[in-house]
């Protein structure tokens, strides 16, 4: 990652006095909108912001909060005086991040039954990735039903027809795939395991296998070589 996208600076703009925060890369992105702030897309920039409608005290703490994060994972922050902060607060796998690992399982599976289980994860019916973001559709539609304003009742009726229709159809054609990866017991052509030798019937003297051999890892503590013994002085 290029070091320009390791800095930031969160900022309270001094013509509108909003706090704004410009710079960083997704990972940065991230925490500040888990700390509460607002991404802004513009056509040349993209920045974020806090929330409307907070007390000056609310706006700090959260900036303080976002600046503390950031620096725990080794961001350089330019930040207001009144941000700065020597906490370093641990920043811990997030629900996101789970999910995203079974992206890496499948990237390195090597069988059709590695695959069918890393999607097992989203598909299961009782209790899979897919049917519970459903029910995080459901219930924010229930909360925007009747939160008063006249637009609230078509975005609820949006998030059903996503949770219903647009989500049904994704969770439909994945369970399709993992059943049908489930019944195929195959191993990936191109992902089986390097035998480290060439192959029997290769003709010639001078090749080899063209993948390195593996690291050896000792399973015991190696022993530091004993230390040569010092030169006898020499009288005189």
């Amino acid at each position: 990652m290029a070091l320009a996208h390791r800095l930031l600076t969160i900022r309270r703009d001094p013509h509108s006095g909003e706090v704004l925060a410009h710079g960083g890369d997704p990972e940065a992105h991230s925490i500040l909108q888990r700390t509460g702030f607002v991404p802004v897309v513009r056509l040349h920039e993209t920045y974020h912001r806090l929330p409307a409608g907070l007390d000056h005290a609310e706006e700090t703490r959260l900036a303080t909060r976002a600046v503390s994060r950031l620096q725990a994972v080794g961001y350089d922050l330019g930040a207001d005086p009144a941000f700065a902060t020597e906490r370093r607060e641990p920043h811990y796998l997030t629900l996101g991040a789970q999910v995203a690992n079974l992206a890496t399982r499948i990237r390195e599976a090597e069988t059709t039954e590695e695959v069918s289980e890393a999607l097992t994860e989203l598909t299961a019916t009782d209790d899979g990735i897919l049917p519970a973001l459903a029910e995080v559709l459901s219930a924010t539609a229930d909360f925007y039903q009747d939160l008063g304003r006249s637009s609230d009742p078509y975005s609820a009726g949006r998030l059903r027809y996503l949770a219903t229709e647009r989500l049904g159809v994704i969770a439909s054609d994945l369970r399709a795939i993992r059943n049908e990866l489930a019944d195929r017991h195959a191993a990936h052509p191109h992902r089986s395991p390097c035998p480290q030798e060439v192959a029997g019937d290769e003709r010639e003297k001078s090749a080899a296998c063209p993948c390195p051999a593996p690291a050896r890892i000792p399973t015991t503590p190696s022993t530091p070589a004993a230390a040569p013994p010092a030169p006898a002085s020499r009288r005189r």
